[in-house]
């Protein structure tokens, strides 16, 4: 079988993810065990590094993935309500891992990627299938940006420099440890890192870094040296946590006895396929529902699908099997929702209702 150019172009591109090396932590400490001397692990499952190329070739032969039966559905943006909100709590999807979240007068985002490709080349790499709900212009002034880790999917460089030149005051940009210095060679100054468990105060906000199950990787030569995790924000009228990536692990059961039941949960339910690569790294939607059973959330909301083609299910699969999931764990509907690309949630009405 002839093997396309492209191909090999785009197969060497993406191995730049999955490259390590052996180096001295700065941020070692023995009595951190997830801070070891050569970089960052996770709490409860390390594993072996997959084989990328086989899964490559696999997915080859077998043409994978299907092309979605239909597009990523979409809604008519509300954007003046979203420009003048400064009372009412929301979370609008803008697409893949990226949330727009208003409470107590803040505007949040989570990983926010706007741009075209999520890959280090703008020129080949995961190309974007369906445009964001909500695009620049189309934001609020944005007070607050959470960055799980550095993937090229969820920390993109051409969408935090237009974020950090907006209009008026930038935002603050909260990141796990070790990614500071990345920010700040791109001339973005407003920052801080955290470790797990680290809370922030912003405001009436409090922000917290928690552990999930995943890695990091920006090139060939950093695997795990940056930290990654999910964040645990708190208002008084609401809590929610967005767990970044994440395989299914008990620190979900840690986050809840630590810092409570949260209100509402955005968790990832696509990129799952084939469980063998992607296990231990992202959840499918069964185990999306333990980690909102884990948590004790009143609400999950779906996300990191239909969007980007990183996986071998089809863009369209991962509400399909949520569905499914559902039904067979007996979660109702209401209770862990997806959004059309651009629709926002008013959660008022939701948490007045009963838990």
């Amino acid at each position: 079988m002839k093997i396309p150019y492209r191909f090999i172009i785009a197969t060497m591109a993406a191995a730049v993810l999955l490259g390590s090396c052996v180096s001295v932590n700065p941020y070692y400490d023995q009595t951190k065990p997830h801070r070891t001397q050569q970089g960052f692990r996770n709490n409860y499952a390390e594993w072996p590094k997959p084989d990328f190329w086989k899964w490559q070739w696999e997915r080859r032969i077998a043409g994978l993935p299907k092309p979605p039966v239909e597009m990523t559905p979409r809604a008519v943006p509300e954007v003046d309500f979203l420009k003048a909100n400064a009372t009412e709590p929301t979370l609008t999807w803008i697409g893949h891992a990226s949330v727009l979240l208003q409470v107590g007068s803040y505007n949040v985002l989570t990983d926010p990627h706007l741009t075209e490709r999520a890959s280090p080349v703008s020129f080949y790499g995961p190309r974007r299938q369906s445009p964001p709900g909500l695009d620049f212009e189309q934001l609020p002034h944005i007070d607050l940006v959470l960055i799980s880790h550095n993937h090229y999917d969820h920390m993109d460089l051409g969408t935090l420099k237009r974020l950090a030149a907006q209009d008026g005051k930038p935002p603050l940009f909260v990141v796990p440890l070790g990614l500071e210095q990345w920010f700040l060679k791109q001339g973005i100054t407003n920052v801080v890192e955290l470790d797990w468990w680290d809370r922030l105060g912003v405001g009436s906000l409090d922000v917290h870094l928690v552990p999930v199950q995943h890695w990091s990787q920006r090139t060939l030569f950093d695997r795990n040296q940056t930290l990654w995790g999910g964040f645990y924000i708190r208002h008084r009228t609401l809590s929610v946590v967005y767990t970044g990536d994440t395989g299914y692990s008990r620190d979900f059961s840690d986050i809840r006895e630590r810092l409570g039941a949260p209100d509402i949960v955005v968790t990832p339910i696509g990129s799952y396929e084939p469980r063998w690569f992607m296990g231990p790294q992202h959840v499918d939607p069964t185990e999306a529902i333990k980690i909102h059973r884990d948590l004790g959330a009143r609400y999950s909301l779906g996300v990191h699908w239909g969007t980007f083609e990183l996986a071998d299910e089809s863009l369209d699969e991962p509400p399909r099997a949520l569905a499914a999931a559902r039904a067979k764990t007996g979660i109702r509907d209401d209770r862990f929702f997806v959004l059309k690309l651009g629709e926002t949630r008013r959660l008022a009405a939701m948490l007045a209702g009963p838990r």
